[in-house]
């Protein structure tokens, strides 16, 4: 609850309305603000070919799907292991990761946003972008 803050709603003669209190703080991030902090994080640790992937009115998983690459297994995972330590660091949002072992494909739930890091050989195997375009829009461009 530390850096949580409790709105309560008050009517004229200050008397609390009963069932207003909501919780607000660091795991109340909207989606594109988390969006953004993201595909911030991958650019500042040089990860390839960023792909957003709206899923918004698509699947009830999360609001967007991030594809990119990593240029060894080294780097997947040290792409996903700082995106996971700023988001606790900076928001107080945890995430989970799995793949960590292999270091061909880690994922990375944020919960709203689901980020995929691949080697490109492995990437290019799974072609996961076609199957969440599902031929209906035209393959996204990477995000420059």
């Amino acid at each position: 609850m530390e850096g949580s803050v409790l709105s309560v709603k008050t009517d004229a003669a200050g008397a609390v309305d009963q069932g207003s209190a909501t919780m607000t703080g660091p795991d109340d991030t909207s989606s594109d603000a988390l969006l953004a902090f993201i595909l911030n994080s991958l650019e500042e640790d040089k990860a390839e070919d960023v792909v957003k992937i709206d899923l918004r009115g698509k699947t009830a998983i999360g609001d967007y799907m991030i594809v990119c690459s990593g240029r060894s297994t080294r780097q997947v995972v040290a792409i996903s292991e700082k995106l996971s330590d700023r988001m606790k660091q900076e928001l107080g949002r945890a995430s989970k990761l799995e793949g960590k072992g292999s270091g061909d494909w880690v994922l990375v739930d944020t919960g709203d946003i689901i980020v995929h890091v691949f080697r490109p050989e492995v990437r290019e195997f799974y072609q996961i972008e076609k199957m969440w375009m599902g031929g209906e829009e035209p393959m996204p461009r990477p995000i420059s």
